[in-house]
């Protein structure tokens, strides 16, 4: 089994996602939205308080031989969701490949997109 070495940081995935166009934001995940719904905040800081890399997951592959990311997408509607959930996948998977390798790491690296959801354009962002 080969040593995997430090996990890519989730922003660096979560900054190359948000860079795709159609993309209005990242979904956290079940615990981390009710772990923010149940603080004792209003609603607008909370949305505030979770950084994007809360819809990023970072998990080393059962094997040891590289990392898998998951990427929850919120898209702009007009977009088609197969292409944007594609370049997506390619962007981020770009991304953390060249993170690892400037930090000596080069190992493998899977990639899942997910699309929570769609907003209305008037909504985005």
């Amino acid at each position: 089994m080969a040593a995997i070495g430090t996990a890519p940081p989730p922003s660096v995935a979560a900054e190359a996602a948000l860079a795709v166009p159609g993309v209005a934001g990242l979904q956290p995940r079940l615990a981390r939205s009710l772990a923010a719904a149940a603080s004792p905040t209003r609603p607008e800081a909370t949305a505030q308080r979770i950084p994007p890399e809360a819809g990023v997951r970072t998990d080393p592959m059962p094997d040891g031989s590289g990392w898998h990311i998951e990427v929850r997408c919120i898209l702009v509607e007009g977009h088609r969701v197969v292409e944007a959930a594609r370049n997506v996948h390619d962007q981020v998977r770009a991304a953390v490949l060249s993170y690892l390798a400037a930090h000596g790491a080069p190992v493998a690296v899977t990639v899942t997109v997910t699309v929570t959801r769609i907003v209305a354009r008037d909504h985005a962002g």
